[in-house]
């Protein structure tokens, strides 16, 4: 599983121009599965994303978690993680798991996330979303649970 990690002072996400998940401070990440990933790669990323020390504390360090700010997530799932596009100019998305491995995948990350106490807001599987973000620092960071 192939993970977008960005710091987020406020994101939303709408589906046929209806909001249907929102954060205030938090973190967005965008979620790419691919078909060799399995529940225990799932469960990787929901134990390392929390925890990821990246929000600063009072002496404007990067030393603190999600967890520790109490920030929300928004979890959206994104197949274009894994599209290749080494040959010529339109991507290939053949390294995208199929829709029913995805979402159940997805939805176990997002569960898993759920049990480390962290309140999670999602898009919705499949559907064509806009996401809009205020990127805090920036900060964005790449995680893939194959390169643990």
């Amino acid at each position: 599983m192939r993970a977008v990690v960005q710091r987020a002072a406020g994101a939303s996400v709408e589906v046929n121009e209806n909001e249907v998940g929102a954060i205030n401070h938090g973190l967005v990440v965008l979620i790419g599965v691919t078909h060799e990933d399995t529940e225990e790669d799932a469960r990787y990323l929901a134990k390392k994303i929390p925890f990821l020390r990246i929000f600063e504390d009072e002496n404007e360090k990067m030393n603190r978690s999600l967890v520790d700010v109490q920030g929300k997530m928004l979890s959206i799932s994104q197949f274009t993680l894994y599209g290749d596009c080494r040959k010529g100019r339109r991507p290939n998305f053949m390294g995208a798991a199929k829709p029913d491995h995805a979402e159940k995948l997805y939805e176990a990350f997002n569960s898993f996330v759920e049990s480390e106490g962290v309140q999670v807001e999602t898009g919705e599987f499949g559907a064509m979303m806009n996401v809009q973000l205020t990127n805090s620092g920036p900060v964005t960071l790449v995680i893939d649970s194959q390169d643990r």
